[in-house]
């Protein structure tokens, strides 16, 4: 009860309640027009499995923009992250029948994979002082080239059926794994923002960079650590989309980075940095994700999708400017 205490206070402040009450009111229009279509458990329940793998990507951004910083190389890092464990488990296996110690290695290198070019966005932000959105856009298109290259361009779907079976489509208690593992995550990553020294760090880095070099924060050390978060969320994600779509997706995960910033924002999460809500982040993932399933269900266009995101997007940041001034009065 402490530490749901200390989570709801740190979300107060920010976008969160608004954002939340947005979700309720998108849900209740759906559930209205179609009943028997929008509020079943089915319904729901694919909403949230579709969200699960972009919670992930969602969190790592949190802890970036958080920073002032961003990272656009999380939809590549997915793709890229995904080849390698498919490319491990294929050299490691005997194709769909292989064991759990060749998913194993499979998985720790596609995670240890996206770890790698979070590390490396980290390295040349915080010691090379090139710009983030500089950085995450030059490896946003190595990390996607690279991906293509090692596979010809062409998806690779050898994958074991123990894995596409358990993670990809099994469940805990009738819970998709995909959203357990995400429920994991988040919670986790709610808990660190909020309760701990890293967490501390992340939000002062984010709000005055001189001011935490001066109390001791190791600013360069730690803008590496949270940029090689968001890469290992990524490669942990690439994972976890392998085993849902059972093969690589080479060319469906390029707009990813650009949903899971506008989950961040639309959060709550200031893109001038020093506050944010992994709380709120989550439920910035499921707006769009309802739209989708709303307008699905409504026989509605799906750019009409697109311009209602794009609409709540702008106010998400309008009110947060908005925030921000009144607190410099």
């Amino acid at each position: 009860m402490t530490v749901l205490r200390a989570l709801l206070r740190r979300t107060r402040g920010q976008n969160t309640l608004w954002t939340f009450l947005v979700l309720l009111a998108l849900v209740a229009v759906f559930s209205a027009l179609r009943p028997n279509a929008f509020a079943t458990v089915f319904e729901l329940r694919s909403i949230a499995t579709e969200s699960a793998i972009l919670v992930l990507l969602a969190v790592g951004q949190t802890f970036v923009i958080v920073t002032a910083g961003i990272d656009l190389s999380v939809g590549s890092v997915l793709i890229f992250s995904g080849v390698v464990s498919a490319k491990v488990m294929g050299a490691l296996g005997t194709g769909p029948q292989s064991g759990w110690g060749v998913i194993a290695a499979g998985a720790a290198a596609g995670a240890g994979a996206g770890l790698g070019w979070g590390a490396l966005n980290g390295l040349l932000v915080a010691k090379a002082k090139v710009p983030p959105l500089i950085v995450t856009l030059g490896t946003l298109g190595m990390a996607l080239g690279i991906a293509q290259i090692l596979t010809h361009g062409v998806d690779e779907g050898d994958v074991p059926t123990r894995l596409t079976d358990s993670l990809g489509s099994g469940s805990l208690l009738g819970i998709p794994w995909l959203v357990v593992i995400a429920v994991l995550v988040a919670a986790g990553a709610a808990a660190t923002l909020a309760l701990t020294r890293f967490g501390r760090y992340t939000l002062a880095v984010g709000s005055n960079t001189e001011a935490a070099q001066r109390v001791g924060i190791r600013v360069d050390r730690h803008l590496v650590k949270v940029y090689a978060l968001s890469g290992l969320l990524a490669g942990l994600a690439g994972v976890l989309n392998l085993a849902h779509f059972s093969s690589t997706t080479l060319t469906s995960g390029t707009q990813d980075n650009l949903n899971a910033i506008a989950a961040v924002v639309l959060g709550g999460t200031s893109l001038f940095g020093g506050s944010g809500s992994v709380i709120g982040t989550v439920i910035g993932v499921f707006i769009p994700a309802v739209l989708q399933s709303g307008f699905t269900i409504l026989q509605v266009q799906s750019f009409w999708q697109t311009v209602a995101v794009g609409a709540v997007l702008v106010l998400a940041v309008w009110s947060d400017q908005l925030r921000r001034r009144r607190r410099q009065r």
